[in-house]
């Protein structure tokens, strides 16, 4: 059953670029509307990013109408129906109307079609189906309106069917739960992704690593977790047992510390305990080599770290450098017995923010003119200064450095 209804807030369709692009291809009986994360997003209040467009077009005419009127228009995905347009400086992705004709995973077959209701059911969930004209009309072919009313997420029509067309809406069904949905995930939907779970394996760890990370941020995404321990999801995307009240202290925390939520925190939280852990996270999440150096970092004699550090948290800050050392300091708090309220625990997180460790102030020339000569014992030599430095609280006054260079040196010549 079709439902249509007036955006109660449409004013953001007025915006100079979007309206021109619509405007654009709204004529000479063609028609385009906004589609998907922006419809959703407007309808629940939510901020807009990326606005899709959806029209009856084909790419050609696209291309065509977007040359006349002096737009922009790169062929990003022309082969599925995709044109990207630039008006005043802001992309927005144009697709045709599409139908199935085959479908087998990513590569499903497509034609081009006219019919707003079969485009709409070809797609994943019923609240990304909905679409709005540039009137500020929304149109409803799959239930989409009540869904998102009732926080609800649900597939379009056989949700078996709709992930053995594309494995990865198994988790694309819990980054929605996680991210939008209020309760209990859809039964059947649940139901539908647990016995093609296996289904998961199929995919590149890229796809699931980006998929994952968007998770870990979202704001139910602690009870979509538990759900995900429950029936196995988590076991299998991270090959170990979540650390799921470390990943619930974690949000608390962050907060507490006036840090921004961070996926790579999370993830560690989660699921890195020791060092291994960290190692086959990046196995299997395929991770860049920046995250899986701050999971190694915070795998690093976590456990070591508390309040108790006193003034040796400088040390610990000037060794590990800001992202390490909040890193590794949430994930030991969040398995502290103290909770998110403990001041120690809090000044001890935000002390990047009160105190920037100075640079080492001692060079190899001063050394050298103390008779080290270049070579392995100047190394040492200076590492031994800057030992010395950050165990006196990091001075900056000459006598003190000279006194620290000649030990330094007195020790580098027994070397």
């Amino acid at each position: 059953m079709t439902e249509r209804v007036r955006l109660p807030d449409a004013g953001w369709l007025d915006a100079p670029a979007l309206a021109r692009v619509l405007a654009v291809l709204n004529h000479g009986g063609e028609e385009a509307r906004v589609v998907g994360g922006a419809a959703r997003n407007a309808l629940m209040g939510l901020p807009l990013s990326d606005i899709d467009i959806a029209t009856t077009a084909v790419p050609e005419e696209v291309m065509r109408r977007a040359a006349a009127a002096g737009l922009k228009a790169v062929p990003t995905g022309i082969d599925h129906g995709t044109v990207t347009l630039v008006a005043d400086s802001v992309p927005f992705e144009v697709t045709t109307l599409r139908q199935d004709v085959e479908t087998f995973g990513r590569k499903a077959k497509v034609a081009f079609g006219r019919d707003w209701k079969v485009d709409a059911e070809r797609r994943d969930f019923t609240m990304n189906a909905l679409s709005i004209s540039p009137d500020g009309v929304v149109h409803d072919y799959v239930g989409g309106l009540a869904d998102l009313k009732a926080r609800r997420v649900r597939f379009i029509g056989d949700p078996a069917r709709r992930i053995a067309e594309d494995y990865l809406r198994i988790l694309r069904f819990f980054r929605f739960q996680a991210s939008y949905a209020h309760g209990a995930p859809d039964a059947a939907g649940l139901h539908a992704c647990i016995v093609a779970r296996d289904g998961l394996r199929t995919l590149s760890r890229e796809r699931v690593r980006a998929e994952l990370m968007k998770l870990l941020l979202a704001p139910f995404a602690v009870p979509t977790l538990v759900v995900m321990a429950e029936t196995g999801f988590i076991e299998l995307l991270l090959g170990g047992v979540p650390l799921l009240a470390s990943f619930a202290n974690m949000i608390k925390v962050e907060a507490a510390a006036g840090v921004a939520p961070d996926a790579v925190r999370r993830l560690a939280a989660i699921g890195v305990f020791i060092a291994e852990d960290a190692e086959r996270l990046r196995a299997r999440l395929r991770l860049f080599n920046a995250e899986h150096e701050r999971l190694t970092a915070v795998a690093h004699r976590w456990w070591q770290v508390s309040p108790a550090l006193g003034e040796a948290a400088k040390a610990l800050l000037y060794r590990l450098g800001p992202t390490h050392y909040v890193d590794r300091v949430l994930i030991a708090w969040t398995r502290a017995p103290r909770g998110a309220a403990d001041p120690a625990w809090h000044d001890l997180a935000t002390l990047p923010a009160r105190w920037t460790a100075p640079a080492f102030p001692l060079k190899s020339a001063d050394l050298m003119a103390r008779g080290i000569p270049k070579g392995p014992a100047l190394g040492e030599a200076m590492r031994a200064a800057e030992d010395a430095w950050i165990a006196a609280g990091f001075p900056q006054d000459e006598a003190a450095l000279g006194r620290i260079a000649d030990d330094a040196a007195r020790g580098g010549a027994v070397l």
